[in-house]
Order: C-alpha cells, then sequence, then structure tokens
C-alpha cells in the first residue's frame, strides 16, 4: 500500500477520544474483517498513528515555545509550573497508536487501495 495513499482525519481533537490509556488486547481477526488481510489493517493504523504522534508533537511545541526563555544566563532558568502540568497532560494522553486503533474500529479512518481499486475496475469491465 502507497503511503500517499491513506486519507486521515485532519484536526482531530485527540483530546476527546475515548481510546484506552493501557495496552488493550484486540482480536486481530475481528480488526482485520474490514480489509481481509492483518497487515494492511496493520500499516493503515500505523500511518494514522504517525499522522496523530505529528499532530500532538507539533502542538506540544506550539505550547512549550510560549515559555522558552532565550537568554543564556543560567540563573534566570526556573521551574515554570504551568510548563509541568502541560507536559503531565500530554503524558497522560493515550498513545498515538491506541489512539489510532480506536479510531479504525469506529470507523472514522478513510483509507483506500489503488491495487484493489485497479482490479476492481479491470473486473467491472
Amino acid at each position: 500500500m502507497n503511503k500517499n495513499n491513506l486519507t486521515n482525519i485532519r484536526f482531530m481533537d485527540y483530546k476527546k477520544t475515548n481510546a484506552a490509556t493501557t495496552t488493550v488486547t484486540r482480536d486481530v481477526v475481528q480488526l482485520c474483517e474490514d480489509t481481509g488481510n492483518v497487515y494492511e489493517t496493520v500499516a493503515i493504523i500505523g500511518k494514522r498513528a504517525n499522522q496523530i504522534s505529528v499532530e500532538i508533537k507539533n502542538d506540544l511545541s506550539k505550547k512549550l515555545a510560549e515559555f522558552a526563555s532565550y537568554s543564556d544566563n543560567l540563573e534566570e532558568v526556573f521551574e515554570n509550573r504551568e510548563q509541568i502540568e502541560i507536559s503531565r497532560y500530554y503524558e497522560k494522553l493515550p498513545k498515538p497508536t491506541l489512539i489510532a486503533t480506536q479510531e479504525y474500529k469506529e470507523g472514522k479512518i478513510y483509507y483506500r487501495n489503488p491495487a484493489k481499486d485497479k482490479q476492481n475496475m479491470d473486473d467491472f469491465q
């Protein structure tokens, strides 16, 4: 599956996800019912997890940049309680793979496989 063929949900609010915060054992057969292929399902979830990870990292970087100190004086460096709270909040969020798996189970991820699309078109003609 070409990595450019996975379309995600843009601007997803990962803070309001109902994904588990701990590891959950999944029934692989049930998980791959839509695609019929375990590897394709894992690729879809993995690509979406990478997208979520980048989104979370960018969001966290923007929030922490507000607290950045541009002075080189070590005496001025201090603990900022707000910065610590933001970091703790992001640490407690579910991992991107768990969010992506939950999205996949809920049918919130749009994906396509061009090889299958071409095969279906050849069968149709």
